[in-house]
Parts: structure tokens; C-alpha cells; sequence
């Protein structure tokens, strides 16, 4: 049988190690191999600004309603599709407004034109539809915020585990919300700042 100096010295010994693990730095990507980042950017959102360009076109607001330009990289393993929302929280409205929601885009896609959220463009792969937008109609609709403070919009593309997503075709902006984030990977954000 053990002595109990024995198990105590064991018992110690063991300890000491969990308390080494525990201080120990996280582990760090090897030299020239930076962690795996997925990211969102665009040439039409410069300084964090939105553009005239991008801005909606009615409401008092006079721009071209034209959705920017999007490239995507470190798509996370597993990716079947991407959605993307664009979403305003700072609306006057009690719930934000939600300017765009594209989904059903194929996983081998990796950025779209401006001018994508345009219905009569058809700049879209195809299977890829398009929500109905806080403005009443599918597509994208600029910022238009009410005169004062500036509002943050969100675009946001999520890596879906899903080929399609099961949505109605009349569905909600948060139903589609809804399901994107169910079946969602991992997402990218890109923030744009609009006033007038």
C-alpha cells in the first residue's frame, strides 16, 4: 500500500501541473499564418461613410439607391450559402429598419457588384431572392434617416449551413432574420455611417 506522503506528494504534483495549463498562453497562430478572420468589405464604403451613390432615392432623400459593392473572404468550413442583411437599429421606429436581405446566395460566391440589389438588374446568381425591406418591396433600399443624427447601417453576410433557406415567399424581414440566424456559421460585418 502507498504511504500517504506518496499520494499527497502525487496529488500535489498534479495540482502544480493544472495550475501551469491554466497560466499558460492560448496557443498562437504559427509565424506568417494569421487566424482565420472572416471578413466583409467594400470600395463604395470609404471611411466607414456611405456614399450618395448607396443613398435611397424618395423620403426626402434624393441619392441613386444604389447597393454597393461587396467582397468576401475567409468563408468559414462548411459554408452551403451566404444571406446578407443590411439593418439600420437608430430608425425611429421602436424595431430599426431593415434595408436589404438577399439570401440563397451559392457558397462559391465571393462578392457582388453594385447595383446587385437592383430586382430589374438581374445581377444576381441565379436561386438567389431577395426579402421584401422595411419600404415595402424586395431589393435594396438606401438610408434615408430623418434629419439629426447620423445612423449606423449594418451589413451583415452570414455563412448559412444550408443550400436554401425554407422561408416563405412573402416571409417577414424578421422571419428571414429569423432563419438566417438558425442555420448561420459564423457571419462578417461591415458598418457604414449615413446623416443628413
Amino acid at each position: 500500500m502507498k504511504s500517504t506522503a506518496w499520494i499527497a506528494g502525487v496529488a500535489l504534483a498534479a495540482a502544480a501541473s493544472l495550475v501551469a495549463q491554466a497560466q499558460a498562453p492560448a496557443a498562437q497562430p504559427a509565424a506568417g499564418k494569421p487566424a482565420h478572420s472572416f471578413t466583409l468589405t467594400s470600395p463604395d464604403i470609404t471611411g466607414g461613410k456611405i456614399a450618395p451613390a448607396q443613398v435611397f432615392n424618395g423620403f426626402g432623400c434624393s441619392g441613386g439607391n444604389l447597393s454597393p459593392a461587396l467582397t468576401w473572404s475567409g468563408v468559414p468550413a462548411g459554408t452551403r450559402s451566404f444571406a446578407l442583411l443590411m439593418y439600420d437599429p437608430d430608425a425611429p421606429t421602436g424595431s430599426g429598419w431593415w434595408h436589404w436581405l438577399l439570401y440563397n446566395l451559392p457558397a462559391s460566391l465571393t462578392s457582388l457588384p453594385a447595383g446587385a440589389g437592383d430586382p430589374h438588374k438581374n445581377l444576381l446568381p441565379a436561386g438567389a431572392l431577395q426579402g421584401r425591406t422595411d419600404f415595402g418591396t424586395p431589393g435594396y433600399g438606401g438610408p434615408c434617416p430623418p434629419p439629426g443624427k447620423p445612423h449606423h447601417y449594418h451589413f451583415w453576410l452570414y455563412a448559412l449551413k444550408v443550400d436554401k433557406l425554407d422561408v416563405p415567399t412573402d416571409a417577414t424581414a424578421a422571419y428571414i432574420s429569423f432563419s438566417v440566424h438558425a442555420q448561420a456559421l459564423g457571419h462578417a460585418e461591415l458598418t457604414g455611417v449615413y446623416g443628413r
